[in-house]
């Protein structure tokens, strides 16, 4: 089971990730949005959304600095004061991504919730699956210290084996289970983005200045109250 969590499940994540990316961008380029439902509950959706992908940026910038430059990153955690502050700041910032999530999931799950009409089974799943990445990664950073630490010669080795065509689980297999759920649940999240509406992180949002306008067709009689799961879009 190991060998097919930490070597086989990460190869077949990202092949259909890129895979199945390229495929939906090829034939459904309409589909690389993010599906926008400001217009129905703006101020829910400033909070939850603001705190999410302003905590999770941070976060995966400082995992991927750390495997990019793991000297440079030892350098910075060796001194005990600079590992404490970097520790308290991971924490903080992944309660602060936790925040932003559960509103988002609160806000769609709420009785007569107007963005509800436009949540889709796959925005369920996805939702799902952020959750328990996210929850588990300030698992990991309340219940085992020193993460950033430990992460440099656990992870970074692991994920530097699999770049490398040299698979080695040796480092993460007998990590505690928490911590190895944050890792398969991070492949999860990559096996999904092609089939959710994660795919609109690669559009770079100046191709939106030449791109053709999206039209949205209320389908609705005059003096009816607006029914948000009728909409159509072209």
């Amino acid at each position: 089971m190991n060998a097919f969590l930490f070597i086989a499940f990460p190869y077949v994540a990202v092949v259909l990730a890129i895979g199945v990316g390229i495929y939906r961008y090829a034939k459904k380029r309409y589909t690389f949005t993010s599906l926008s439902s400001e217009i129905m509950e703006n101020r829910k959706l400033f909070w939850g959304s603001t705190s999410f992908h302003y905590g999770i940026t941070l976060i995966l910038l400082a995992h991927l600095f750390a495997a990019l430059l793991p000297g440079l990153a030892g350098r910075l955690l060796g001194g005990e004061t600079r590992r404490m502050a970097l520790e308290l700041t991971g924490m903080a910032l992944g309660l602060y991504t936790l925040f932003g999530l559960i509103v988002l999931i609160v806000r769609r799950l709420a009785p007569k919730s107007l963005a509800q009409a436009v949540t889709s089974y796959m925005d369920g799943v996805l939702l799902f699956a952020l959750l328990v990445q996210v929850g588990s990664g300030v698992g990991v950073a309340v219940f085992n210290r020193w993460g950033g630490l430990w992460y440099l010669y656990t992870a970074v080795p692991w994920f530097r084996s699999l770049v490398t065509f040299q698979p080695d689980m040796s480092m993460v297999a007998g990590l505690p289970a928490l911590v190895r759920l944050h890792f398969i649940t991070g492949f999860v999240v990559i096996l999904l983005f092609p089939f959710s509406r994660l795919v609109h992180v690669v559009m770079l949002p100046i191709q939106y200045l030449w791109r053709p306008h999206q039209v949205v067709i209320w389908n609705r009689q005059p003096g009816e109250t607006a029914d948000y799961s009728r909409q159509t879009r072209r």
